[in-house]
């Protein structure tokens, strides 16, 4: 070996350099499934149905190329689009609301007891194991006109509509399935991080004279806000998706009074078999989804402490 070799050889990090690469190509062809399975199974159907939602194919026959005439009839010339719009929107708002505050009441709950959390974890988090079909259906028979929802509004005589055939009900039991549902995940997520805080804070606010409600207030929702965030973040995502529920309680209806923007897909698509209308709203979801992530994201820096 020649001297100009031999000190290229005797560099610091000379020799790491092979290693690195080495180590670079074996990460590389472990992480090759997963990034083949992404690109087949999630970015060619996205940009699929970007390209489909500029055209008007029916599934049978060839698709023609149309521009933004499905986005132009979309948001100009469909009667139902912003009332379905404004279901999804509002679901999306209550569901967020009602699961957030319950999930994080029944956590404090819980992880003030002194025997029984993991008991009371369980039962609260078994109907996120149940299918959504199969429970929608179960609460349909409930909801049903002459079912038992009516049957213990008469007996306590209460002036309660049917909740599935009233226009300006049967959203609010679409959100009750859901919460019923739903909830349970958060529960867990937010009765664990509870667990995480530290006792020695809460000993000494409590011993500077700090009430259960300020503990609460300036010790836990601090310490916890970063899984707040996540579960907010991941709970309006599956919310503005609702499709399961609205398809087996109500399918829509009364009217157009439960179709959500998932529901219209499937019917435009699958009913219609106008699968570039479909995929036109389906972006349009998409958007939505994006914009009202990245406002959170952006909103977050101002109540989330990530280094508490």
């Amino acid at each position: 070996m020649s001297e100009a070799a031999a000190w290229q050889w005797g560099r610091p990090g000379a020799a790491s350099k092979p290693r690195e690469r080495s180590e670079t190509g074996t990460a590389f062809l472990f992480l090759l499934p997963s990034l083949l399975g992404l690109i087949v199974f999630l970015i060619l159907p996205l940009l699929a149905s970007l390209v489909l939602s500029f055209t008007n194919w029916q599934m049978l026959g060839k698709a023609r190329f149309i521009g933004i005439s499905n986005y132009v009839n979309l948001l100009t010339r469909d009667p139902t689009f912003y009332h379905v719009l404004w279901n999804t929107l509002l679901f999306t708002v209550e569901y967020v609301i009602l699961n957030i505050a319950l999930s994080l009441a029944v956590a404090v709950w819980i992880s003030s007891l002194r025997w029984g959390k993991n008991l009371f974890r369980l039962i609260f988090f078994l109907p996120t194991f149940t299918p959504l079909v199969g429970l929608a259906i179960v609460w349909l028979l409930i909801f049903t006109p002459g079912g038992m929802m009516d049957w213990i509004a008469g007996a306590l005589h209460l002036p309660i509509p049917n909740l599935l055939t009233n226009p300006n009900w049967a959203l609010q039991a679409v959100v009750l399935v859901s919460l019923w549902s739903g909830f349970g995940y958060n529960l867990l997520l937010f009765s664990a991080s509870l667990d995480t805080v530290p006792p020695s804070y809460l000993e000494a606010a409590q011993l500077d004279g700090a009430g259960a409600w300020r503990r609460f207030w300036s010790i836990k929702l601090p310490l916890i806000s970063p899984t707040l965030f996540f579960g907010t973040v991941m709970t309006a995502i599956t919310s503005l998706q609702i499709f399961d529920q609205v398809y087996a309680l109500t399918r829509g209806g009364p009217g157009v009074a439960t179709a959500t923007l998932g529901f219209s897909i499937y019917r435009q698509g699958f009913g219609a078999y106008h699968m570039g209308y479909a995929a036109a709203i389906s972006w349009v979801l998409f958007l939505i989804i994006m914009g009202l992530t990245a406002l959170q994201f952006r909103l977050q820096r101002r109540w989330v402490h990530y280094d508490a």
